[in-house]
């Protein structure tokens, strides 16, 4: 059986290639059973993070450990972690059991317990049938199931997935996000999942861990990181593209006539709000002046189920989504629910987005 555990802790990471530095010192725990998604754009550390906790990339400084142990020079054969990674590498010449049996095999398991393994998880990963096929022969999600059935055929503790998901098509992948998800809720397998895919991570993980430029830009739940952005970079990353600046004043936000209570954090006399299409809504032209912002419509979509507006408010272009049809031309009202709103002091929005 499985040994219980998987407890990761990793303190103080340095990874660097060559003279180029992409893990600056992280710290991170990740609890047994748990499921966390490394979030980040291209190039933000993420998979050499997981790499490096597996084992395939050398930490330049620092330490990592599985349940108290310091694992930090250990090969990865011997860490008891199992890894999937994005081109599933898979044996072509082999069938779907021997590429499933394939580390039992290695690690001289009776021959009667790798059947009974392989059976199992071919049961469990619907690949019912399908043992003597050659792998070169399934579909994209029939492979990715077997590379999974590989991985857990060992009895990991721990489950690493460097993006796993990003070669299906759409379909396939919502079904392999859910499949995953209830495998390792039913075997109780601590998993690290690398995606640069917001939705999947948001749908997936217990737990996110925002990566920017080989740092930790934020830790929380779904929930904290899409509801609670800590930073404008966070806030843009998960989706609040709109932006408004803002003069502060007498503690409100103020842009011509509208006027808000303002975050007690501000402390500057600008402010700089993003928010997402869902905060904002086309308003009746009678609505106050102090609760709406008067904009124009420069364009419009209809992706399915409502339209969706550019809207010029001043010098800014919003996007906004309503069910009703209204002209481009068409002077509006903007009301914007100060509960979507993102706010940060203008400053800290300007470094941010000069050094992106």
């Amino acid at each position: 059986m499985r040994e219980t555990g998987g407890t990761i802790g990793v303190h103080a990471l340095k990874v660097a290639y060559g003279n180029q530095t992409i893990l600056h010192g992280l710290d991170l725990n990740f609890a047994a059973g748990t499921f966390t998604a490394l979030l980040g754009s291209s190039g933000c550390g993420k998979t050499t993070l997981l790499r490096t906790i597996s084992g395939f990339v050398p930490a330049q400084a620092g330490r990592i450990d599985v349940d108290g142990r310091d694992l930090t020079h250990v090969p990865p054969e011997a860490r008891g972690m199992a890894m999937v990674f994005q081109s599933y590498a898979l044996w072509p010449h082999m069938t779907v059991a021997q590429n499933i049996g394939y580390g039992l095999k290695l690690r001289k398991a009776p021959r009667a317990a790798i059947s009974a393994k392989i059976d199992s998880l071919l049961a469990m990963l619907g690949l019912e049938g399908m043992a003597d096929r050659k792998v070169t022969d399934l579909s994209g999600g029939q492979r990715q199931r077997v590379a999974l059935g590989r991985a857990l055929a060992i009895e990991p503790s721990i489950l690493l997935l460097d993006e796993p998901l990003s070669n299906l098509d759409a379909k396939i992948r919502l079904t392999m996000r859910h499949e995953i998800r209830a495998i390792q809720k039913k075997l109780g397998l601590t998993v690290i999942h690398v995606t640069h895919d917001r939705e999947e991570a948001m749908t997936m993980a217990d737990r996110i861990v925002v990566m920017d430029h080989g740092r930790i830009a934020q830790i929380g739940t779904p929930e904290d990181v899409y509801d609670q952005p800590n930073s404008p970079f966070l806030a843009r990353f998960m989706g609040a593209e709109n932006r408004l600046d803002f003069a502060v004043q007498e503690g409100m936000l103020q842009r011509e006539f509208y006027r808000l209570p303002i975050p007690s954090h501000i402390g500057e006399d600008r402010a700089i709000a993003y928010f997402r299409d869902d905060a904002a809504r086309v308003t009746d032209k009678t609505a106050p002046l102090e609760t709406s912002l008067v904009g124009r419509i420069i364009a419009r979509s209809y992706p399915g189920g409502f339209y969706r507006y550019s809207v010029a408010i001043g010098d800014a272009v919003i996007a906004v989504t309503e069910r009703a049809a209204l002209e481009p031309g068409t002077e509006v009202r903007i009301a914007l629910d100060p509960s979507k709103l993102h706010i940060f002091p203008a400053s800290m929005a300007m470094h941010e987005e000069g050094r992106a």
